[in-house]
């Protein structure tokens, strides 16, 4: 695995990157790219919101940007529903949903994503993705649990409850770590996930889901893979090599391609 990359170097990789290709990187309108000759995996990082909107999303495209390039990946960002269409999500293994809030997507372009599922592709979702399409059946299914409340920013201590994922395997049994913790309208269990890491709500003020607090998790889902992580509401979670382990193991078996942990 390689060392994780420092957060000021990712944002002037991908400024620069930006200003060279005139924002050519960032797929608008349902445009498409053409596959290196090599054939390199890709994913579609999507960040529209049209509810709160997040100060680490340039963050956390810069580093998720930079792990594609690491870990053989091609990474494309867009803010446009447009690319959800089922010529161009036929590009890509998965899609993240980083930081996305409200609705997002019209009709057309939901069943886009659906099939796209359906043809064995993966889902991530990070943060306020479980605040985006509540109206959305499939999409909550998908997800695992829709966002209900959190309290201020603060440290709490993450129990990690399964070791055999490529996004926990590397984790420490208790891992502190300062975010905003969301609760939820229900408890994914419910929904049949797999259950990753929980919340021990007595480190921290704010939480109401009680002993069973889960805050990261995956499942198969619809013929696809879904993972989501609550976690990576502020910057700085961005420049943790941790959670950047984290997110690339949780975008790796999205895609199909982790290894054993």
């Amino acid at each position: 695995m390689n060392k994780p990359f420092p957060i000021w170097l990712a944002r002037f990789v991908i400024a620069v990157t930006l200003a060279w290709a005139g924002a050519g990187s960032l797929l608008r309108g349902g445009e498409s790219r053409e596959l290196p000759d090599d054939g390199m995996p890709a994913i579609l990082l999507f960040s529209k919101t049209t509810g709160y909107r997040h100060d680490s999303i340039p963050d956390a495209i810069a580093v998720i940007t930079q792990l594609g390039a690491d870990n053989g990946f091609q990474v494309d960002a867009t803010e446009d529903g447009n690319a959800f269409t089922d010529d161009n999500l036929s590009q890509y293994q998965a899609v993240v949903f980083l930081l996305t809030s409200g609705t997002v997507l019209d009709d057309d372009q939901k069943a886009a994503f659906e099939r796209f599922i359906q043809a064995g592709n993966g889902y991530v979702g990070v943060h306020s993705a479980s605040d985006t399409e509540y109206d959305w059946a499939w999409y909550g299914q998908l997800l695992g649990a829709y966002f209900s409340s959190h309290p201020d920013i603060q440290s709490a201590e993450i129990d990690v409850q399964d070791f055999d994922h490529p996004s926990t395997y590397f984790l420490p049994d208790v891992w502190v770590r300062t975010d905003e913790w969301y609760n939820f309208q229900t408890n994914p269990r419910d929904n049949g996930v797999n259950v990753l890491a929980t919340l021990d709500e007595s480190t921290y003020s704010g939480g109401q889901m009680g002993d069973d607090h889960p805050i990261m998790w995956y499942h198969e889902f619809d013929g696809g893979r879904s993972w989501y992580t609550a976690m990576g509401h502020t910057s700085e979670s961005y420049a943790e090599p941790l959670f950047q382990q984290c997110l690339l193991g949780g975008i790796l078996y999205a895609m199909g391609q982790a290894p054993e942990p």
